[in-house]
């Protein structure tokens, strides 16, 4: 028997795989943010924020944050040479006007139908969805990262979602720690599976009509 293992660092690297270089890309708060830590050697993306920054780098060093220096969910960035600030106006005028190529966000539900909810539990306390919105109406790939099972049990790939919508129809790709999905004809088309799970074990464990792709196979190397 399989035992799942919540594993957010696979997630961060398989995404990480997924651009090339030149590639526009927007992080989402939490487990998103880890993804710039585990670019491939070569791969130089852009990375924007939109609190008002472009170029942004991996993680600051712990004890070398700069308090100035925050991605719009407050938490510490480094800006490489050439980066850039500006207001945010033209930070939403980047997004809205088609320029971000690639957006991950991180999910609280994600459904066959690639609607997203990652903002909001009714009942609880939020500060609201920020730039989710725009961000996943104005980029051309929108990237699920999440853990593939909720504490409980349950998976957080539906056949719909249940939660407040952050966006209808949206997402395109999703990455757990079990596997790599695209959203395809209001169904989840397994593309690749992280060993030591098997495709039979995410069908079980996934609460949503999933394909496997006849060219499905184990990612190697993550």
């Amino acid at each position: 028997m399989i035992e799942y293992v919540e594993n957010k660092e696979i997630i961060a690297k398989r995404i990480a795989r997924i651009f090339k270089t030149g590639d526009v890309v927007n992080l989402g708060i939490g487990l998103p943010t880890l993804v710039a830590n585990y670019l491939p050697p070569g791969v130089t993306i852009i990375l924007q924020s939109e609190n008002g920054m472009m170029g942004l780098g991996p993680a600051p060093e712990k004890g070398k944050e700069d308090k100035d220096l925050t991605n719009a969910g407050a938490a510490p960035v480094t800006v490489l040479p050439g980066g850039c600030f500006f207001d945010s106006a033209t930070s939403f005028g980047i997004i809205r006007g088609g320029h971000v190529d690639y957006t991950v966000l991180g999910v609280l539900e994600v459904d066959q139908e690639g609607n997203l909810a990652n903002y909001k539990i009714p009942g609880k306390m939020v500060p609201g969805m920020g730039g989710a919105m725009d961000l996943v109406a104005g980029s051309r790939v929108v990237v699920g990262a999440t853990t593939h099972l909720e504490k409980s049990g349950a998976s957080k790939l539906k056949r719909r979602c249940k939660l407040p919508l952050t966006a209808a129809r949206e997402v395109n790709l999703v990455v757990t720690d079990v596997g790599y999905f695209e959203v395809m004809g209001d169904k989840f088309y397994l593309l690749e599976y992280f060993a030591p799970y098997t495709p039979e074990w995410i069908v079980e464990h996934t609460d949503a009509d999933v394909v496997v792709m006849s060219t499905c196979s184990c990612c190697e190397g993550l």
